[in-house]
């Protein structure tokens, strides 16, 4: 019963509390309300043709405590999401990437409760409390014009070869960002892995440290501008991370063997890290005073030590902002990844497939394509079609699987509302 009252207070804080705080200070509390929607139907491959739908309603406010107790350059951030819906990928595709990045963590959970400080005139930021590191963390607003998960919210290898913990499954972190000229950053970070909270109906509210896992710290240095200080706004990055938690190897049992021959389970092992080197860059805008653009983007990510399932990940793509004349708020947006699996990987799932009847080695790479179209409706908001494309669809939901799965085409929609403006634009 004390989560469920949690949650509604909290909903009740976000929703209700800052329309009355705007009234006495509008500089007191910064809230957010949104839903997003994603629509993705099997119409040729993978193992059937089907329809799924999954949404996420999302409720959030930032609290200035220096306007509120007097705590100079510190915010409070609350977040909460009520994720549902079906997945696509596990009712009728086969493959283990999903093509709706909104699934994951279902039920209404509490996101964010975390403290941010500034320092020295805002060049250090500080921050700690109940967070997920995707977010901070190998993240990009270019994400809001695709659907797929292989690239959005972040390059799923990171999920694949470490704990790196996601939206909306938040655990105990901290994380420090330096800016050390205004435009180059260094960033790192801690996060506890506890991975039971994963699970669907876990509520978010739930701290103790039983099902702990270890952490995992990713770090960053970093090159951004924006569109107010560039004509041309780029973000360059490279980074890493450490991941001190438990994982299971992706081949032999503790006795160096093949687990799937043996029947026993995997070794247990202990500690892995990864690099990654990413960018994004607009190459064309006529008018610096508009936001009509193209932009470059991609990523590699590779391993850096542990026995991996994934080898590498790489993704290259473009975004369009204003298309027709009259549309400088639409968007054409393509991206296309590879992930690579590693010797083992394959290894294993050969062996699975030959014992279960099987024949023939499955293929060493998925590719994902995806091509969509965002319609700017109204200001608050935007419906997005898409089509994507899986070759290779991979086989780590079904190791048994006798045969590889066709190629995956797929028709999505995606569509987002701003609640929070509507709102607004209502008083």
């Amino acid at each position: 019963m004390r989560i469920y009252t949690a949650l509604i207070s909290l909903i009740y804080f976000c929703l209700v509390s800052p329309v009355m705080a705007e009234s006495f200070d509008t500089n007191l509390v910064k809230w957010s309300s949104s839903y997003t929607g994603e629509a993705a139907s099997n119409i040729d491959g993978g193992k059937k043709e089907k329809s799924a739908y999954a949404g996420q309603l999302y409720l959030g406010a930032d609290i200035n405590l220096d306007k509120a107790f007097g705590w100079t350059d510190t915010t409070l951030h609350l977040a909460a999401t009520n994720r549902h819906g079906n997945n696509l990928a596990e009712k009728a595709l086969g493959n283990s990437t999903s093509v709706q990045e909104i699934y994951g963590g279902q039920g209404s959970r509490l996101v964010l409760f975390s403290l941010e400080k500034h320092f020295f005139d805002g060049k250090l930021e500080l921050e700690a409390g109940r967070m997920v590191a995707n977010i901070n963390f190998l993240g990009s607003e270019l994400c809001q014009y695709f659907q797929n998960n292989a690239a959005c919210g972040n390059p799923t290898f990171v999920f694949r070869t470490s704990s790196f913990t996601w939206w909306p499954v938040s655990s105990w972190a901290a994380r420090s960002k330096y800016w050390i000229t205004p435009n180059v950053y260094a960033h790192i970070g801690v996060y506890e892995d506890n991975s039971g909270h994963q699970d669907d109906g876990d509520h978010g509210v739930v701290w103790n440290t039983h099902e702990s896992n270890g952490f995992i710290v990713p770090f960053t240095l970093g090159y951004k501008t924006s569109w107010d200080t560039d004509r041309y706004p780029r973000t360059y990055e490279f980074g890493g991370w450490y991941d001190k938690t438990d994982y299971s190897d992706p081949l032999k049992d503790s006795a160096g063997n093949n687990a799937v021959e043996t029947g026993n389970p995997y070794e247990e092992l202990n500690g892995r890290s990864g690099i990654f080197a990413r960018f994004e860059q607009v190459v064309y805008r006529p008018d610096p005073d508009s936001k009509r653009s193209f932009t470059i983007f991609g990523a590699a990510l590779t391993k850096g030590s542990g026995e991996l399932a994934v080898d590498y990940q790489l993704q290259g793509g473009f975004v369009k902002r204003g298309t027709f004349d009259s549309r400088n708020d639409d968007t054409v947006a393509f991206v296309v990844s590879q992930q690579h699996y590693s010797r083992d990987a394959m290894k294993d799932l050969t062996l699975a497939r030959k014992l279960n009847g099987g024949s023939g080695t499955p293929a060493n790479n998925q590719v994902m394509m995806e091509l969509s179209y965002g319609y700017q409706l109204t200001p608050q908001i935007r419906v997005q079609p898409n089509i994507q494309y899986i070759i290779n669809p991979d086989q780590f939901s079904e190791p048994g699987r006798k045969k590889d799965l066709d190629n995956i085409f797929i028709l999505g929609l995606r569509f987002d509302v701003n609640l929070a403006d509507i709102v607004t634009s209502l008083k």
